[in-house]
């Protein structure tokens, strides 16, 4: 379960955010690491050890109770080794995920691939990994246990490059394991005198916490012996301290060393049989419970239904009802955050909220104990209500001004999404309601979690739909489209031919325009564009007749796709009229493609230049995520067109970018015997003009490149220099990992000093001089001499010259 409590240090939202980079440009592919770990208390030895440990190592897993700090100390972590590997750090946040036959699409995704092929993700993730040098921290394991391990196992075994750091509530059991415990922050077993007191990691996180709820709050002597007294009686434990100190509010820190004693000791006394510092989690939030008002206790059980993150909306929507009136949510959800029990969350104009795994899992155990009353039912029903009013409202704006809000808002409700699924395909009577969701979503790929799980999802809810209807028409109809893109044309002609088969029983001018386009379409796969076209057009009418704009689009595109390969003069006039269609709703996705089948037309027109604008005008698009399959198509005719200009080494990178994106999205293109031809075409020629072995290069140079850097050298848009690294510590004064002599070397580092002139000063020889370097740029992180004297100025490192003159 998800802990986002170091010394229980709150996540920022960019921590939890899921887009975030680690510094654009700090490797060839920077990883999804947050920017930043804000308010890190303690652990300096625990951080130091994994370092230590990771260098030796393949796999580590962190381990300890929930709420002990296993994720923020594995960011902590990963943030300083980061520099140790070329193709990044990737975090893949596991606590949402609830199905291990999705782990290895759930790690594709997390590494920024849409993984749409028929191969299994497995075998594709694998492939993707086996010549990188990266780490791959996998958090919150332990409700996956056995996926994670056979996942992590196949992984190692297939990437030597790879290195795993894990969190886990227990050890994975792979072989070559190196498990790191995670202990409590320090605290003190009696009040020590207040010089002292600083020195509890347990006693800063207190004050640290108590300062942002009480502004000006300071240690002092009057609260010494209470704020001693609370960080002992939690054991140091990160989630009990915070929600201890959130108690300032309203009570003083005698006042809740009072109320915790009684109930701390009543609630330990637990099943003996589960870990002490698990009765002590669970004591605590017991506590945090009682402290709770009645609506705040039914609302943080209603809310535990909701899977990474909610906005007030869902809440109010959600949890209504039965001793809870709308008007009150807001009230309450305020009440839970001052309680910490919620984290508020800013995702740029809209504010979220979540809880700490623990919580929500604490929250989710009422509602299954109260089973029996119909309440859970009901509230995963209302959840499920939620996010069918929201699927089908972005359905009906997909070719709209908010067609890319819509793309990021279902982006951030993907683990709510998969919920509602889940809850509808394994609950009696309710699969075609499951079917209606992920209909609503398919053309959402980013929100619904790509090709190959809108398939997943379709697959299980039209087995359980068999019944003809205007639903499974259209779901038959999208499942046949995307088994056509996966290259499955076995499968797809036998769901188009369904969605025909039901379309003529039930006899419906929308059913019916359907299977006309799904008619098109499968021609227009099998590249037998005289009876596509007249096909497309009839469904054109169809849809237009109907004022389905969405589906007008959709059919559009393909007809002009059509005629551009078949060379029909309507093709630029059509493409034109899919591109005003995009403009007139400002549909910022869907105008990348229209501008891609026109910039393809005008290059197979001869019109290279005109070519290029247009492809990289598509590629310019800003939109929340990149759409992999409009970006392979831009750069592999960007190649075919740029090869053509003279440019073969800018063309050979291009060529291999795209190669690497066919590769992740795995799409059969339509007319792909023609598009084949012109691919062909354009590497025999630059393997001509470059000559082999400088071609391999540069295309090998183009496959390394990652998204954000191929469309920057599509475009010609330069990349920005790499950031300085941050250090290992922050804190003025801190300790460091480094030993006396070390700091010695860094001193003399400063001054500009080569490892000859350090070890005249040090009566040390050089070689014993340049291993302190190393030694010392492993432990901070760093990479260059000056990177070490900036951080030894910076920090005002104490010189310790002369103090120890021994080697």
């Amino acid at each position: 379960m998800r802990e986002n409590h170091q010394g229980s240090d709150r996540l920022s939202p960019a921590d939890r955010a899921g887009g975030v980079t680690s510094g654009a440009g700090s490797g060839r592919e920077a990883g999804n690491l947050p920017t930043e770990v804000t308010s890190f208390v303690g652990r300096r030895r625990e951080v130091y050890e994994a370092r230590r440990l990771l260098a030796h190592t393949r796999l580590l897993t962190l381990t300890g109770a929930g709420g002990v700090g296993k994720t923020r100390l594995a960011l902590r972590v990963a943030a300083e080794v980061r520099r140790s590997f070329p193709k990044g750090v990737w975090v893949v946040d596991l606590a949402p995920l609830n199905d291990g036959a999705l782990l290895a699409q759930t790690v594709l995704a997390a590494l920024g691939l849409d993984h749409d092929s028929d191969r299994p993700a497995l075998p594709v993730l694998s492939g993707h990994l086996a010549s990188r040098r990266l780490l791959l921290v996998l958090d919150n394991c332990e409700h996956l246990l056995p996926s994670c391990a056979e996942l992590t196992r196949s992984l190692l075994a297939s990437a030597p490059g790879l290195h795993v750091l894990a969190s886990s509530r227990q050890a994975l059991g792979v072989d070559g394991e190196h498990l790191l415990p995670v202990p409590p922050l320090s605290t003190p077993d009696r009040p020590p005198p207040l010089a002292v007191m600083p020195q509890y990691e347990a006693v800063r996180l207190f004050t640290d916490r108590a300062s942002a709820v009480v502004p000006g709050f300071t240690l002092c002597d009057d609260q010494r012996v209470a704020i001693a007294g609370i960080c002992h009686r939690l054991d140091g434990i990160p989630l009990a301290i915070e929600l201890a100190a959130a108690r300032l509010r309203v009570l003083s820190a005698r006042q809740i060393l009072e109320r915790l004693d009684g109930r701390f000791t009543v609630l330990a006394r637990g099943c003996r049989a589960t870990p002490p510092r698990q009765r002590t989690l669970r004591a605590t939030i017991d506590w945090s419970f009682e402290l709770c008002t009645p609506p705040e206790r039914r609302l943080w059980a209603r809310l535990s239904v909701f899977c990474g993150g909610f906005d007030l909306e869902a809440a109010e929507e959600v949890c209504t009802g039965d001793g809870l009136s709308r008007g009150e949510i807001l009230d309450v959800v305020t009440g839970l955050v001052d309680k910490s029990i919620l984290i508020r969350e800013d995702h740029r104009d809209q504010v979220r909220f979540r809880m700490l795994e623990t919580i929500r899992q604490y929250g989710r155990n009422l509602l299954d104990e109260d089973a029996g009353s119909g309440e859970l039912e009901s509230v995963q029903r209302r959840h499920r209500d939620h996010y069918q009013r929201l699927a089908a409202r972005a359905e009906s704006e997909s070719l709209s001004l908010r067609q890319m809000a819509w793309c990021a808002r279902l982006a951030l409700e993907h683990a709510n999404i998969r919920a509602a699924l889940e809850f509808c395909l394994s609950t009696p009577g309710e699969a075609g309601s499951g079917l209606r969701l992920v209909t609503s979503l398919w053309s959402h790929r980013i929100g619904a979690g790509g090709v190959e799980e809108v398939r997943h999802w379709l697959g299980r809810a039209l087995a359980q739909s068999p019944e003809p209807s205007l639903l499974r028409a259209k779901a038959l109809g999208i499942d046949g489209w995307l088994a056509y893109m996966r290259g499955d044309t076995a499968a797809g002609k036998a769901r188009l031919a369904e969605c025909e088969g039901v379309a003529e029983t039930l006899g419906d001018a929308e059913s019916l325009a359907h299977a006309v386009r799904s008619a098109g379409l499968a021609a227009l796969f099998h590249d037998d564009y005289r009876r596509a076209i007249p096909l497309l057009e009839d469904a054109l009418e169809r849809h237009r007749a109907r004022q389905d704009l969405a589906a007008q689009w959709q059919t559009l595109f393909l007809l002009s796709l059509a005629c551009c390969l078949s060379d029909d003069p309507r093709a630029t006039e059509l493409g034109e009229e899919c591109l005003d269609l995009c403009t007139a709703h400002g549909a910022q996705w869907s105008r990348s493609y229209a501008l891609w089948v026109l910039g393809l037309q005008q290059w197979l027109c001869g019109d290279v230049q005109r070519a290029v604008t247009l492809l990289q005008d598509a590629l310019r698009v800003e939109r929340p995520a990149h759409d992999l399959l409009v970006t392979a198509l831009c750069l592999e005719v960007l190649a075919w067109a740029t090869a053509h200009t003279g440019r073969s080494h800018q063309a050979a990178k291009l060529l291999g970018a795209a190669q690497t994106l066919w590769q992740s999205v795995g799409c059969a293109l339509p007319g792909a015997g023609r598009l084949l031809h012109h691919h062909n075409e354009c590497h025999s020629h630059l393997q001509r003009a470059l000559g082999e072995a400088p071609f391999a290069t540069a295309v090998q140079t183009g496959a390394e490149l990652t998204l954000d850097e191929a469309v920057d050298c599509a475009v010609g848009r330069p990349r920005s220099p790499a950031p300085m690294p941050t250090p290992a510590s922050t804190e003025e004064n801190a300790p460091t990992p480094l030993t006396r002599r070390e700091k010695d070397v860094v001193d003399l580092l400063a001054q500009g000093l080569t490892n000859k002139e350090i070890a005249t000063r040090l009566v040390i020889s050089p070689r014993t001089a340049g291993t302190h370097v190393a030694n010392i740029l492993g432990k901070l992180g760093f990479t260059s001499r000056t990177q070490i004297a900036t951080w030894a100025v910076e920090h005002r490192a104490p010189s310790r010259q002369g103090s120890d003159s021994r080697p």
